[in-house]
């Protein structure tokens, strides 16, 4: 569905076309990583932690060595030890990194060795031969347990995560991820405050920044709403799960495995098995999913990798659903407060959050932060505070799932925005109107010299407000609004949500051979969002090519790939769109060079179409891209790849030396002009209805309305719209682990135990519309859609649902129906139930 607003007339661009991976995948043609087979393969399995925090005292591993078949043990010993220069956090064989494997294993599941055998039978009977001597450590499940004085703690450092200056960010600048540790305590008036159902607001915290004078903010507000929520821990639950294969030639190692991100994979893999990255062949053509849990990978791979090198022989992994669901990663889970004050208008004059973040064993996730930053963006409140708490837990390792802090956070915050709407007489979509971002709106949660707020390169929250309540006809359903027929109760709820969308800085590559074929090398992971063609697509814009006439190089890095961006943070269609024009338009200037150099006159008077570069002029005198890329082989240099720059990344050259002389290069790094940061919005509507006498809900129609600048490909679009809404669905409603808190055991190891909606859980039809306003940062006006999607779907329904009963319903994540009834019987007076995993 195209939006109103004009944009160039692209010919590619913004147009559905047949990707090139549609038939493998409709075939079942594609090959995932436990689909590949190697002559003398073994199988591996793992051994996993069946306590919550332990210390391997010994490995008995004599009998599972003596069994027929079994070809070689792989321990934590024998992993290389990770690099220098992280921060102390008290894991006993590392600096806090997290590894395949591990002495002492920090959360139930947590792989401690791998057997080898010829096939998985032999391995699972080798693994209950071992005789494992652990001892428990003390450990915590909740984090609010966790701050209790003198209590358990989940690690010998300290019990919570603080950012330091190991602190790790990514190419957006705005994942907080990393840091060191320290012990901090609450006081048994704090923990009397939780047992009644509050979060303490005075409480010690971790970390804490300001914007603006929030006291007086608040003294200003009309209407003040205050509220403790939570939000739970949710699994990634990809449906392809971690599985690897592994083996050596000629001393590199050849890895097929599941990730989000091929070319970044790369030197993690390298970190992980302790080779140079020049000693990596990594290949990954399609991977099932990952939500943020594979963004580089996983380190398990590392396992079959080093019993392949050990045994000489090809090693697969195959990992189970219920391994995945604990080594799979988590995102994290909040205990919160919040206080915002309004002015009559609907205004926000302060806004100020408290959130305590599950970080569970490793490392600083840093959601609650990002939270913080959100929100700044989207509300634009006067003044603004955070603080927050990130604390160790012994349970699963978390990750960024999709929209980190944006999921959680729109899913605290979009219903007391209507809460506040409906306190103050206002409309729901003009209170978030009045509150929305522009171009270049400022945003952020420090505003010193050293940190200054940053500007968004363009937001377009207004346009796709009044877009969607158009489509939707708002103003005819808002009346709908606590309607009951029979026991039905209806809800319809507008929301609004953001999160980054863009990275600059990487390089693109395309070669045209003397055959006249356009080939665009990616090193962009394929996760199902069909970037990884989308973006090559741009490239063959900017010479005009037709699209039957070019080929996506993807998913071996023996095939000469680019350094790419990670895929997560929604940043692939923005970093890749420029960096694919950036070399579209290296193999532009160098084909009205040849050009000029064989048939005479300026470079500039020269243009590319339809194969073929031209004079202006007399388009009757010009040659084929064929004949070009013959005169790029002869000339040699900078044509054909033998002369490069030295600002492209060190894997970007190598994969240039792999084609040398084999056509015309057209390769860039991305140095486009850049201001601000790039950020994606979304515009959601829903319509709900509830079962006052079941507590059951459903969904009537969702209306998702995105601002993703340039549309790239409509159809794919509209599959990242609905489908990330679809997965918020879950979060609102269905997903939740459970944990035994006694003895530290998941009980909620299986797909089913935290469902994710099905096609039963959503409308048989549903619309998207997107404003289609090119942002001004990128020539092409792309930005991401991923997780803006996902987090949209969750606050929409959860407003729906506050709008149709109200009685504070929606203040704990999962709503499940005991949850509504509960909420329906008690007039909303109950306080929030803060324990965790329950």
């Amino acid at each position: 569905m195209r939006g109103r607003i004009p944009v160039p007339n692209y010919k590619l661009i913004g147009h559905n076309y047949q990707t090139p991976d549609i038939v493998a995948k409709v075939m079942g043609q594609a090959k995932y990583a436990e689909d590949f087979r190697a002559d003398g393969m073994l199988f591996c399995k793992l051994l996993l932690s069946p306590m919550p925090h332990a210390r391997v005292r010994n490995i008995n591993s004599r009998a599972a060595l003596a069994m027929k078949g079994v070809a070689g043990i792989l321990t934590a010993d024998e992993l290389p030890p990770p690099p220098p220069g992280d921060e102390h956090t008290g894991a006993e064989e590392s600096s806090g990194r997290e590894r395949g494997l591990t002495n002492e294993p920090l959360y139930e599941g947590e792989p401690i060795l791998a057997v080898a055998a010829v096939d998985e039978l032999t391995a699972a009977e080798a693994i209950e031969k071992i005789e494992l001597d652990l001892e428990l450590l003390p450990f915590t499940i909740d984090p609010l347990e966790g701050l209790r004085p003198g209590g358990a703690r989940a690690r010998r450092a300290g019990n919570i995560f603080v950012k330091g200056s190991g602190t790790k960010r990514r190419e957006s600048n705005l994942f907080p991820v990393g840091g060191g540790m320290k012990t901090l305590e609450w006081t048994y008036k704090d923990l009397q405050e939780v047992v009644a159902g509050r979060m303490p607001f005075d409480a010690k915290v971790g970390e804490e920044t300001v914007v603006g004078d929030v006291e007086a903010g608040l003294k200003q507000a009309d209407l003040i709403l205050e509220e403790t929520l939570f939000q739970q821990t949710t699994p990634h639950q990809p449906l392809e799960t971690r599985s690897a294969m592994a083996y050596w030639q000629n001393g590199k190692l050849y890895l097929y495995g599941s990730t989000q991100s091929v070319a970044q994979t790369v030197p993690m893999v390298a970190q992980w098995v302790g080779i140079d990255p020049s000693q990596v062949v990594f290949i990954g053509e399609y991977c099932g999913g990952g939500f943020g849990s594979k963004a580089l990978g996983a380190n398990t791979m590392a396992i079959p990798a080093l019993l392949s090198k050990k045994t000489g022989r090809p090693v697969m992994m195959r990992i189970s659903r219920e391994e995945e669901t604990y080594i799979g990663r988590m995102r994290p889970g909040f205990q919160a407060h919040v206080k915002i004050g309004f002015r009559k208008d609907g205004r926000i004059t302060a806004m100020d959050l408290f959130i305590v973040e599950d970080s569970g064993p490793y490392v600083r996730q840093g959601d609650n932060e990002l939270t913080a930053v959100l929100a700044s963006l989207i509300y634009q409140p006067l003044a603004l505070r955070y603080r927050g708490v990130s604390v160790a837990t012994n349970t699963p390792p978390r990750s960024a799932q999709r929209g980190p802090g944006g999921m959680q956070g729109m899913s605290m915050l979009e219903p007391l925005m209507s809460r506040a709407a409906r306190q103050l007489g206002l409309d729901q979509v003009e209170i978030r109107k009045i509150n929305a971002p522009s171009d270049g709106s400022l945003f952020g949660i420090t505003d010193t010299k050293d940190h200054p707020r940053q500007p968004v390169t363009g937001a377009r929250v207004r346009e796709a407000l009044d877009r969607g309540a158009e489509l939707f006809k708002w103003k005819e359903r808002i009346k709908r609004n606590g309607q009951r027929r029979g026991s039905k109760v209806t809800g319809v709820s507008a929301i609004v949500g953001t999160f980054v969308a863009g990275s600059i800085g990487f390089d693109g590559l395309l070669i045209i051979k003397p055959d006249g074929k356009l080939f665009i090398h990616q090193g962009i992971g394929n996760l199902g969002t069909h970037s990884v063609m989308d973006t090559g697509r741009v490239a063959a814009e900017v010479l005009a090519m037709p699209w039957d006439k070019c080929e996506i190089v993807w998913g071996n890095t023996a095939n000469s790939v680019p350094w790419s961006s990670v895929q997560d943070g929604s940043q692939t269609t923005h970093a890749h769109t420029r960096a694919n024009y950036a070399a579209g338009l290296d193999a532009k200037r160098k084909l009205q060079e040849i050009a000029a150099k064989e048939l005479g006159g300026a470079p500039e008077a020269y243009e590319v179409g339809n194969g073929r570069v031209y004079h202006r002029g007399s388009p009757g005198q010009g040659i084929s891209f064929a004949k070009a890329a013959e005169r790029a082989i002869a000339l040699g240099g900078k044509y054909d790849g033998h002369e490069v720059s030295p600002k492209l990344n060190g894997m970007t050259r190598a994969a240039v030396r792999g084609l040398l002389g084999q056509g015309l290069i057209g390769v860039a790094k991305d140095e486009l002009p850049y201001k601000g940061t790039t950020f994606s919005f979304e515009a959601a509507f829903a319509e709900v209805e509830v079962d006052i006498e079941t507590g059951q809900h459903k969904i009537i129609d969702y209306l998702p309305v995105a601002d993703v600048g340039t549309v790239l490909h409509p159809r794919s679009l509209g599959a990242q719209l609905h489908g990330g809404g679809i997965q918020g669905f879950g979060h609102a409603a269905t997903q939740n682990i459970i944990y035994d808190p006694h003895y530290g055991k998941l009980l909620s190891r299986r797909l089913y135990q935290s469902r994710p909606p099905t096609i039963l859980d959503v409308p048989l039809e549903m619309q998207w519309e997107a404003v289609n306003i090119p942002d001004p940062q990128n020539p092409v006006g792309s930005k991401g859609v991923g997780e803006v999607a996902a987090l949209a779907g969750s606050a929409a329904v959860l407003c729906a649902i506050e709008n149709a009963i109200g009685n504070r319903c929606v203040v704990r994540t999962p709503v499940t129906p005991a949850r509504i009834l509960e909420a329906l019987a008690t007039e909303g007076k109950r306080q929030t139930f803060l324990t965790t995993y329950a």
